[in-house]
């Protein structure tokens, strides 16, 4: 290596240096020295040139998930620093890690009008958990340092760097050129919980009658399957989950209740909730969807709470335990503890096996109805059957999510399903899909939107299509945008404005960019064109003339009521 490099050069040595094998951007006139940085160099990281930066970044969050690695997103200056904001805001508030790189114009072209200049660092100080410029290029190695040490430890987030042009040509010395090997992955440098702590929670789960488990998305980061599920087992206690928490537990195992909450929950995995003496939430916010508006659980309840972030405990409840801490370690120190006690049993697996039989029975009756438009059950039905345990579904806001996250039934651990909770922006499953992809090409990728979301994101079926990713994609096609007419059927008396739009063909624009596609009108139809999609050797796509949400049974509570 010499003495000297660029500091693109350095860019690029640094990325190597962390692990990093996929970056996800799009090129721009500031970012020339970079790109020429990543043509000459062999540097083993494999860039997929997109065809917006906001895709970009939901690439690198979907790639984050699957992996536990951090995901790699950059943009150019101006435009391409403020389309690429959704997806960085997004990995954040979802504690994903994902660094965003976006060029600069010059740091002596400031203030002097030049095209696309904006104060990027201040335009990404509220939205990521650090974010510098990097205008001296003798500090850009320890910024990188800094900017990944962020993103894995602690509460994962989102880190930015701007990188400016002439930082880009300037000489950084190569002896600076190195990495923590900690923080090539996530969760890193993991924290510990207080002895005290755990025992209080031991003495307090071992007595109670009846507890319930509600894991967020803390524990599947963590990865702290095999501790939950132990946890559950000693206890006898059911184990519900927010949408973001699918995958801490295998959904057909006697102690997982599903996701309660208002988007996916029901009146049966509600009363499970609502009679629990204790409550322990894992990794999870507490906020207003799983919570029903904070009703369920009932204020009064006896209330603990892991998190690794200090300012979730005890945001929303009264807390009796609070245990500040990576999830997987919390679990692990309560199971010990609880395995040298007398615990009494919570009945939990009868618990779960009632709630999921009502659920079952009125989900089945509503997959089977041969009844056009088709109903969304039927979709969730079909893939049930066809798709693989390993399989990695990604949905979208809309239409999909609650449908998936109430009905479809997880049947192993771990990282199977990814929708964006934090912010629930229109057009994140395909690319998203795309990541988890890259990161995990062996097995079969899904991704559900509806047409909506199509409407966001259908450039990037160029991308797909260039890269030959087998990845599957299903619309729900019902013409609206299906959330805000079903809101202003249940709560604004069916006044009905601006929600409807025309039915586009969307295996048609499909097709014109080389993927295979069908369209399917009769559910009779529906299994045999899936297999076909699944098992075809390229991307593919089933558009689903579907029943709207508004007209629907969606699992969604304030519609319901």
């Amino acid at each position: 290596m010499q003495n000297e490099m660029t500091g693109a050069e350095a860019a690029v040595r640094m990325l190597e240096a962390h692990g990093v094998r996929h970056m996800f951007g799009l090129c721009g006139d500031t970012t020339l020295p970079f790109y020429d940085a990543l043509a000459r160099l062999d540097h083993g990281i494999t860039h997929i040139l997109t065809r917006d930066e906001r895709h970009a970044a939901y690439m690198a969050d979907g790639y984050a998930r699957v992996t536990g690695r951090p995901g790699v997103c950059e943009g150019p200056s101006g435009g391409g620093a403020t389309y690429i904001l959704p997806g960085v805001v997004e990995a954040n508030e979802s504690s994903v890690p994902i660094l965003a790189i976006t060029t600069d114009v010059a740091t002596t072209s400031r203030g002097k009008y030049p095209l696309t200049e904006l104060d990027q660092t201040a335009l990404f100080r509220p939205l990521t958990k650090w974010n510098t410029s990097l205008d001296d290029a003798t500090r850009l190695p320890a910024m990188m340092r800094a900017a990944f040490r962020a993103m894995t430890t602690g509460r994962p987030g989102a880190t930015h760097l701007a990188l400016p042009f002439d930082t880009q040509k300037a000489f950084v010395d190569a002896g600076e050129v190195w990495a923590d090997p900690r923080h090539q992955t996530f969760p890193a440098e993991r924290t510990g919980p207080e002895h005290s702590e755990i025992t209080r929670a031991a003495e307090i789960l071992a007595k109670a009658q009846s507890v319930v488990v509600i894991c967020g998305g803390g524990p599947v980061i963590a990865g702290a399957f095999a501790p939950l599920k132990r946890l559950a087992e000693i206890l006898d206690c059911p184990v519900a989950t927010t949408v973001s928490g699918q995958g801490v537990i295998a959904e057909t195992g006697p102690h997982a209740l599903g996701v309660v909450g208002s988007n996916g929950g029901n009146p049966a995995t509600r009363a499970v909730v609502d009679g629990a003496e204790v409550v322990l939430f894992v990794g999870c916010r507490a906020g207003s969807v799983t919570t029903e508006r904070w009703r369920s659980p009932a204020k009064g309840k006896v209330i603990l709470h892991i998190d690794s972030d200090p300012m979730v405990i005890g945001a929303n409840y009264p807390t009796e335990v609070a245990i500040c801490a990576d999830a997987k370690l919390a679990l692990e120190a309560l199971v010990a503890e609880l395995e040298g006690r007398d615990v009494l049993g919570k009945n939990g697996a009868a618990f779960c096996e009632v709630a999921w039989a009502a659920k079952l029975a009125a989900f089945n009756a509503l997959a089977a109805s041969t009844e056009t438009p088709i109903r969304p059950e039927a979709v969730v039905a079909a893939l049930m059957a066809e798709l693989d345990d390993d399989a990695i579904v990604v949905a979208d806001p809309g239409t999909p999510c609650p449908y998936f996250s109430a009905h479809y039934r997880w049947r192993q651990a771990g990282r199977n399903f990814i929708t964006n909770r934090a912010h629930g922006a229109l057009g994140f499953a395909l690319a998203a899909s795309m990541g988890a992809h890259m990161g995990r090409p062996d097995v079969k990728t899904v991704a559900v939107m509806g047409d909506g979301s199509f409407g966001f994101c259908c450039g990037e079926f160029e991308t797909i299509v260039r890269h030959k990713m087998p990845i599957t994609s299903i619309v729900f096609s019902n013409a609206t945008f299906g959330w805000i007419k079903a809101g202003q059927e249940s709560g604004f008396e069916q006044r009905y404005y601006n929600v409807d739009f025309d039915r586009t063909d969307h295996a048609k624009v499909a097709e014109a960019f080389g993927v295979k596609s069908w369209t399917v009108t009769d559910p009779a139809d529906l299994r045999g064109v899936l297999k076909q999609a699944l098992a075809h050797d390229g991307p593919t796509l089933i558009d689903v003339i579907s029943e709207p949400l508004h007209e629907a049974a969606a699992p969604v509570s304030e519609w319901v009521a």
